[in-house]
């Protein structure tokens, strides 16, 4: 199915052109990526794993306290952290005291250090990951990290900058109605299949995937 179909069902629901552009993400440059410190990806990682399954604004609304609690996410600490600390956070009340999602921190701060070892920084590794192959970088963080199945390491990467899709549910339905797929959205056949839509897309629009994947979920009816 060719992209013009989704564009134009998009605009019509959005009320035209120039709102439709004005819903879009920003899309930094892959430099950018570079820039951000370690310590904000750990942050960014662990505030979408707190967010699914919960409310995200009460999530939002508490993150400065998450923060003075777990005294700004620096992985090189967080990697080695006793068993001690993870239970006094479990019963601080400045942030959601869910244990499973605390023992997260200390997991994916050891991934990003062993990936800081290869790569120097997180940032440069999510920079030199090619956009095509959004599947791979999804099922190096599953299996790498804590947590980071289904759509959180999808969230986290739309909101680092990194340039991907997101298997939210409009989305799902808008490729299941095309035809485009047939199996589950979080296997890892249903991810390909997404990913050589959104890359085919992406050759014939030449916009960002990240676009391309917001665009495709106005064209779903979920009033």
């Amino acid at each position: 199915m060719e992209f013009s179909a989704f564009y134009q069902q998009a605009v019509a629901r959005k009320g035209g052109e120039p709102a439709l552009k004005s819903m879009l993400p920003a899309v930094p440059e892959k430099a950018r990526l570079m820039e951000v410190s370690d310590d904000r990806y750990l942050s960014l990682m662990t505030s979408c794993i707190f967010r699914a399954g919960f409310v995200w604004r009460v999530i939002d609304n508490k993150w400065p306290d998450f923060e003075a609690a777990f005294e700004g996410f620096v992985p090189a600490y967080w990697q080695q952290v006793p068993v001690e600390t993870l239970e006094q956070l479990a019963a601080d009340t400045r942030i959601v005291r869910n244990m499973q999602k605390i023992r997260t921190v200390p997991e994916n701060a050891r991934m990003i250090m062993d990936v800081v070892q290869g790569y120097g920084s997180f940032g440069r590794f999510l920079a030199e990951w090619p956009n095509e192959d959004q599947v791979g970088l999804l099922l190096y963080l599953k299996r790498n990290g804590a947590r980071l199945g289904g759509n959180s390491a999808q969230y986290f990467l739309r909101q680092a900058g990194w340039d991907g899709f997101i298997m939210s549910h409009d989305v799902v339905t808008a490729l299941t109605r095309a035809n485009i797929l047939d199996a589950s959205p979080s296997s890892k056949k249903g991810l390909a299949q997404a990913q050589q839509a959104f890359n085919q897309w992406h050759k014939e629009t030449g916009l960002p995937i990240s676009h391309l994947s917001k665009i495709v979920s106005f064209t779903v009816d979920n009033g």
